[in-house]
């Protein structure tokens, strides 16, 4: 779901838009309440030549193979990341069964045009040799890394050196309850660091082993705050998130002149709030608005739908479809929700106690990113919502080899307390090459 679809108004964009309207239009539109219904999922994979994850690949050829992807009759859109990094972002599905489906049919295709171009994907977390290099010079992403680069090198790092699986929900019920809207953002910010413990798979940058099962959640705990911060778990959903966006630090403010693009500004110390009382070089916009809510990127996000953007990209052809599959049970299926919320409840001590930063920089948060399933809390935790997955998944239809994928990875990492990047520290990634051979026996 590309950047951009969270608010569609019907006012002309380019009406000013004042404090108010603002927290009004925020508030209004970016939980669409409703019986959930719809799945999405979102994946980022590093690029490379097989068997070379360590070479970078040129820009031209880079283009050459996006120019050739985006032929294919994909149901997905393809785009791409600042460094380099491709996204294959499915339509709204009707099921999990029919997102499953059609991504790894565009997937298939994926695959086979990149490997006539001696091309290939991985799933990483983090590209674990290669420094940050961006490729794509944009207006957008030179602001941003002017933006980024203040809290330090993280930033880059963001843009150009990680990747993940980003699982797109409904935001549920206008009513309370499993599978209302306030339980489900509530259970994503508690279940959250299970899954970034279950699913780490970026413990190496730069060639070594930086101390964190994923790198990729370390660095998004580095970058401006402001910027990649949860709002408050206290107030109400809606109310929360609207103070928030308001309350965050404008990005950036792009450049109009006479219809023209013009050289965007970077301010220092600007929030939306007070760009919208006329602290700013102009009064904001609508689209203003819309384009300040593409450039927050909280754990959760909410764009009418919730996106959860904590799990590391997995590895293998398939293995973005396990943290798909149980992501969307706990949700959707109202008893696993009932069971997984009752699960995640007691974490919230930890997950956002009173006065500690918000996720993703809280003490469960970043003990998930750094320990994985070898925190005890978080392994019984893990255990225990990925059993309510599996006895879930068969009232969702989910297929056979679904199931069977998840009870397997429940077997070989969350039964044992490991995750991917514990294969990975075993020597599954060594000197410049990338063992696949781990993966055999999951996945296909």
């Amino acid at each position: 779901m590309p950047e951009g679809d969270c608010t569609t108004y019907r006012a002309e964009y380019g009406t000013a838009v004042s404090e108010a309207e603002a927290e009004a239009l925020v508030t209004g539109i970016c939980f669409k309440t409703g019986p959930p219904r719809v799945t999405g999922v979102e994946l980022e994979w590093l690029i490379h030549e097989p068997d070379r994850l360590h070479l970078p690949v040129s820009p031209a050829r880079l283009e050459a193979a996006y120019a050739a992807l985006r032929a294919l009759p994909l149901h997905s859109l393809i785009t791409v990341e600042p460094g380099g990094q491709l996204e294959l972002s499915s339509l709204p599905a009707a099921s999990l069964m029919e997102c499953v489906s059609a991504v790894s049919a565009d997937l298939s295709l994926v695959r086979d045009r990149l490997a006539a171009l001696d091309l290939t994907l991985t799933g990483l977390g983090a590209d674990p040799w290669r420094p940050p290099s961006r490729i794509l010079h944009r207006p957008r992403y030179d602001a941003m890394e002017r933006f980024l680069d203040r809290t330090g090198p993280a930033g880059r790092r963001m843009m150009c050196s990680t990747a993940s699986v980003q699982i797109c929900l409904d935001a549920g019920h206008e009513e309370p309850g499993p599978l209302g809207y306030g339980r489900r953002w509530r259970l994503a910010h508690l279940l959250g660091p299970v899954l970034v413990a279950a699913f780490a798979n970026s413990p190496v940058q730069d060639g070594r082993s930086t101390g964190w099962r994923s790198t990729r959640q370390a660095v998004w705990a580095s970058i401006d705050p402001g910027t990649s911060g949860a709002p408050s778990m206290e107030a109400e959903p809606r109310t929360a998130w609207a103070r928030h966006a308001l309350d965050s630090p404008v990005m950036f403010i792009r450049g109009l002149d006479e219809g023209h693009e013009a050289p965007w500004t970077v301010p220092e110390g600007l929030t939306f709030r007070t760009w919208a009382g006329s602290g700013g070089p102009r009064p904001p916009t609508r689209d203003d608005l819309d384009y300040h809510l593409t450039t927050l990127f909280p754990p959760v996000r909410p764009r009418g739908h919730l996106e959860l953007r904590m799990v590391d990209a997995q590895p293998g052809h398939s293995g973005w479809i396990v943290p798909l599959a149980v992501t969307s049970a706990l949700f959707d299926d109202p008893q696993a929700a009932e069971t997984a919320y009752r699960t995640v409840k007691p974490l919230a001590e930890r997950a956002c106690p009173p006065g500690a930063p918000a996720a993703p920089r809280s003490p469960l948060w970043l003990d998930a990113a750094r320990q994985g399933l070898t925190d005890p809390e978080l392994r019984e935790a893990a255990a225990a919502c990925f059993a309510a997955a599996a006895e879930a998944l068969p009232r969702m239809g989910a297929s056979a080899e679904v199931r069977e994928a998840v009870a397997a990875y429940a077997e070989r990492y969350v039964a044992r307390g490991r995750c991917p990047a514990d294969d990975l520290l075993d020597g599954h990634l060594d000197g410049h090459h990338y063992d696949h051979e781990h993966e055999k026996g999951i996945l296909r």
